[in-house]
């Protein structure tokens, strides 16, 4: 997990791999810390957008959860909640809604409004509503998701970082390049000191930081360009 975390995906794997033999060999396949090692094996993949290589690990993970653990579990919730980000990911909005909904009555039942995997889920959920270009209904969860992690993580931990690189998203999408420029900003400060400037999260926010400056460039020179000619 460490080296997933790093984004070292392939020391990550085969270690994972291993881990789950061993506890089904030693445990079970229907063991809760089976269903663990397979949320993790399923999570690096995901990482890797190898879905079709994660969904069957994290649809089993779930099954196992449910039943040995029950369904109002907290670890039961964190399956929900992978498996709709895959879905997610892949487009498939009508599957992920219900399971991110799940998800999140489980996790503020049983963990409490402010606990930072209610805001996770909260993040999540606002993602899938700003891809169906929701807007409104997406920017209240966002807000509410990054209060909570500040308040209970601190406000340089990575997770804050993530909602923070996710409005910046929500504020690109409607077009409002200046305040997305701000909230990169923001993630990318927290990602490099706490992810490393190598790390895939960091590139892929400087990337995206740095494609908005070029943007916000060209849209700066284009109306300078027409004030002139329109001096002429």
């Amino acid at each position: 997990n460490l080296y997933n975390d790093q984004g070292k995906y392939a020391e990550a794997e085969p270690l994972l791999v291993r881990a789950l033999s061993i506890r089904e060999e030693q445990l079970g396949a229907m063991h809760p810390d089976t269903a663990t090692s397979l949320n993790n094996l399923a999570q690096l993949y995901d990482d890797q957008g190898k879905y079709a290589e994660a969904e069957p690990l994290y649809v089993r993970a779930l099954s196992i959860r449910e039943q040995a653990l029950g369904p109002e579990h907290p670890s039961t919730a964190t399956s929900l909640n992978n498996l709709a980000k895959l879905y997610q990911a892949q487009g498939r909005y009508a599957e992920a809604e219900p399971l991110y909904q799940r998800a999140l009555h489980i996790r503020e039942q049983q963990l409490g409004l402010e606990h930072p995997a209610v805001a996770l889920t909260l993040d999540n959920l606002a993602n899938l509503y700003r891809k169906q270009e929701k807007y409104v209904e997406a920017e209240p969860l966002y807000q509410q998701a990054l209060h909570i992690l500040e308040q209970q993580l601190g406000s340089g931990h990575p997770d804050v970082a993530q909602v923070m690189y996710d409005i910046a998203r929500l504020w690109e999408a409607q077009g409002n390049d200046k305040e997305a420029s701000i909230w990169y900003t923001r993630a990318l400060t927290i990602r490099e000191r706490t992810l490393g400037v190598q790390h895939p999260k960091t590139q892929k926010t400087q990337a995206r930081l740095t494609a908005l400056h070029n943007k916000l460039e060209q849209h700066a020179q284009v109306a300078q360009l027409s004030s002139i000619q329109s001096e002429l």
